[in-house]
């Protein structure tokens, strides 16, 4: 670790290119790490108005499984299982999640469940893992939202250091893939900047893997 930490200079700003040539250059754990993006958004979290919050198709995926829960009956079930729901329920689902399990990446849910949804706001929206149509995880068509978040969508938000922050794919894809899918989510983060915000929106963006340092990078380069 403190060898890959004296491999990146954290005064300078990278070619997104250049940073991911030089985090896959330094030394490797034994599993294939994820890459990861932090955008500092020149936003101001406490309003709601300039709250920063969707999702994104990357187009070269995320290189790893996506678990995916779903809240839904009848139809809507059957179809999110056929597209790959890991697991799927209404009320014995709430009942599960409210006692702890947290073993899912993504919630889903048709909008007849936010009956149960809602009552776990406490629990799941500190993980990030709240159901919200703005990014895509509260829909009709859950199948829908299950295949593409199971083929790489990934969801993002604003947090309270108005950062957001979302995984781009893994150490294993090559830097042009990599740079797809960093700017697939630059790109539609730049396309969401609120009416309201005055001045410098994107101030600062970092890449990284999970374990390594971080390198701030230029968008655009």
């Amino acid at each position: 670790m403190i060898e890959a930490l004296a491999g990146v200079d954290r005064d300078q700003t990278y070619g997104a290119t250049e940073a991911f040539d030089l985090l896959k250059s330094l030394p490797a754990p034994k599993f294939d790490e994820s890459f990861e993006i932090v955008v500092r958004l020149g936003v101001d979290p406490r309003k709601s108005d300039q709250q920063v919050r969707g999702a994104v198709s990357l187009p070269k995926g995320l290189g790893k499984d996506v678990f995916i829960a779903v809240f839904a009956e009848g139809a809507n079930a059957e179809a999110a299982q056929a597209a790959g729901a890991d697991v799927v329920g209404s009320d014995d689902l709430a009942e599960r999640i409210a006692g702890g399990w947290m073993d899912f990446d993504i919630v889903i849910a048709s909008p007849d469940m936010m009956k149960h949804v809602g009552k776990l706001g406490k629990v799941l929206g500190p993980q990030g893992k709240m159901p919200s149509p703005k990014s895509g995880t509260v829909t009709p068509n859950v199948a829908e939202a299950v295949t593409e978040f199971k083929a790489g969508k990934v969801e993002f938000r604003t947090d309270a250091g108005a950062n957001i922050h979302a995984p781009i794919g893994k150490r294993s894809f090559t830097t042009d893939d990599l740079m797809v899918n960093f700017s697939a989510f630059m790109d539609h983060v730049v396309g969401m900047r609120p009416p309201s915000v005055k001045g410098e929106y994107i101030r600062h963006i970092t890449v990284s893997t999970s374990m390594g340092p971080g390198a701030r990078v230029q968008y655009g380069a």
